[in-house]
């Protein structure tokens, strides 16, 4: 097999400024072929995004602000007054290296065109900003050294060039005048510029192609591998790529093509102030449950205006990567299944191993019953402390084990088959909820893309919430348990704090009851309903601040 090393390797051979690290051998080497560095890819499992720019200077989103926070004649020239002078690439990489990364995809160019690099084909970049560094250069040289994979997000769309067809805000005005196959030539001369100039690379990360169908996508694609064969790129040139891109949300099951969820660490892609970060079990469930599905996980952070990222942040990744330093083998290059995901976990498998992520569960002592998978279970153990009850029953097994000995992030059980656990097709796994993935709506469902009230039971409290629209002054959802059951208790999970004061109604007949009221939803913890018999039940926020979003409710 043919290997090479990631980096700036033509880059370095011309290289004269002090500011660029010393090149240092590393130890890690990574495929250059397609198909093996597909395969590395999909082993590897986690990678840091870094979206950063001029924007930093005000707090606002990348390309999304342009015109609409900000006055598009401000932000096109936020970057005569950016002067990151704390950047330090090398702290950037090892950040993600602490974290357990294996890859980082850096934005060279978002939707509003200013460019981070050294580019021939516009002034409207780094070099020409107070800073005056090529930063692209100096994050190559730093990941080639502490052995990081490198890639670059690169942005389909342009609503700055005057040759694209749409401007801002949010691509939504249309010029009067454009050339889309001039600019298909730009798009396509600064991709090949950046992998001459800072390949091999890993990856070109391209997004929001607006008029850009597959088979101009396409041609993007071609063209670059031209330069580079072996690039993966992502399916957001308007051509499929090499791997789908589910964004803020952990994607579902897929094993019949590669996947990888972008989210944020935080809110906001670019850097804001006070931005609210995502608890260490949210960070490790998405993780996780990526991994589960068979896909990536790429976590964005938003460095601050001074080039520095956020202390917060840096700690949490730096908790994830103590977590994945005791459980990453059943991270690292296992592929998700081959039980389904469920609404209390997710599974992985590496050779004979399978790995149960037990990450939520809201009763007494766990007890989880697996089909038969149609091999020999050969053993059960808890990776951790505790004993483990494994005894077969009708149909599959059951596996318990107390609750005392449960982990508070993740609890993994490790199964040992006879074979290889790649020969046991993807096979359903019972969930502990009478609601998970039943049929639900809602009183207002405004942004199905980003805000699809089919998020609130699907096992999933990370990524995607139920936001109600506005103006909805008495918002509801409704879970439809599709036949009479019998519950106990109810489990919220609110994204944010703005709910001061709900109620639980439940279906009796035609008319609908109210079980139970009160004024903060205490995530994750259980509300008492005296065992009711319904099939349908409906969460009602009758109080609220600013706009309420709900990740997920669980009916038991």
């Amino acid at each position: 097999m043919k290997t090479i090393v990631f980096g700036s390797l033509l880059f370095l051979t011309v290289c004269i400024f002090s500011c660029i690290p010393e090149k240092q051998s590393t130890d890690i080497i990574f495929p250059e072929d397609h198909a093996e560095k597909l395969e590395w890819w999909k082993d590897a499992r986690f990678g840091m995004f870094i979206h950063w720019g001029p924007v930093s200077l005000k707090g606002t989103e990348i390309g999304w602000s342009r015109g609409r926070e900000i006055p598009i004649e401000i932000y096109d020239n936020l970057y005569k007054e950016f002067n990151p002078v704390n950047f330090n690439a090398d702290e950037w990489v090892l950040v993600a290296k602490d974290a357990g990364m294996k890859y980082i995809v850096f934005t060279s160019k978002h939707h509003d065109g200013f460019c981070n690099w050294d580019t021939r084909y516009t002034d409207y970049n780094i070099m020409n900003s107070p800073f005056q560094r090529d930063v692209m250069a100096e994050l190559a040289v730093a990941c080639e050294k502490h052995g990081i994979a490198l890639g670059f997000y690169h942005s389909t769309c342009d609503w700055h060039h005057p040759d694209f067809p749409l401007t801002s805000p949010g691509g939504r005005v249309e010029r009067n005048e454009y050339d889309l196959d001039r600019y298909t030539d730009y798009l396509k001369n600064q991709s090949v510029e950046i992998l001459e100039k800072y390949g091999p690379l890993l990856v070109m990360w391209y997004d929001v192609p607006q008029r850009f169908d597959s088979i101009r996508g396409q041609g993007v694609i071609d063209r670059i591998r031209e330069v580079q064969p072996g690039v993966l790129v992502n399916n957001r040139t308007g051509a499929k790529g090499d791997f789908d891109t589910p964004e803020q949300k952990v994607g579902g099951f897929q094993t019949d093509r590669p996947w990888e969820t972008c989210m944020t660490i935080a809110r906001q892609w670019a850097w804001k102030p006070d931005d609210e970060v995502k608890s260490l079990e949210q960070c490790l469930h998405g993780l996780i449950r990526s991994a589960g599905g068979d896909g990536n996980l790429l976590f964005n952070v938003g460095p601050k205006p001074d080039g520095t990222i956020e202390p917060l942040q840096i700690e949490r990744l730096k908790e994830m990567g103590r977590w994945l330093q005791e459980y990453g083998n059943t991270i690292y290059g296992t592929r998700g299944g081959p039980f389904k995901p469920t609404d209390w976990g997710v599974s992985t498998y590496k050779g004979n191993k399978i790995y149960l992520h037990v990450l939520k569960w809201f009763g007494n002592d766990p007890k989880i019953s697996i089909p038969d998978i149609g091999t020999e279970i050969k053993g059960c153990s808890l990776l951790g402390n505790g004993e483990v009850s494994f005894e077969k029953q009708k149909g599959g097994y059951q596996i318990q084990f107390s609750k005392a000995h449960m982990e508070p992030i993740n609890t993994v059980i490790e199964l040992t088959v006879r074979g290889n656990a790649s020969e046991i097709d993807p096979i359903d796994i019972s969930s502990q909820s009478l609601s998970y993935k039943k049929p639900v709506k809602a009183s207002t469902n405004p942004n199905p893309h980003w805000r699809d009230v089919s998020s609130v039971n699907d096992g999933d409290w990370v990524g995607h919430y139920w936001e109600p629209g506005k103006g909805d002054n008495e918002p509801w959802i409704e879970i439809d348990l599709e036949q009479p059951r019998e519950i106990s208790k109810a489990i919220i999970f609110e994204s944010g704090n703005r709910i001061n004061a709900f109620e639980i109604r439940f279906l009796s007949g035609e008319r609908w009851v109210v079980a139970h009221r009160g004024e903060t939803v205490d995530n994750g913890k259980a509300i008492d309903l005296s065992r009711i018999n319904t099939q349908k039940i409906r969460l009602v926020l009758t109080g609220f601040s600013g706009s309420p979003g709900i990740y997920e409710m669980i009916i038991l």
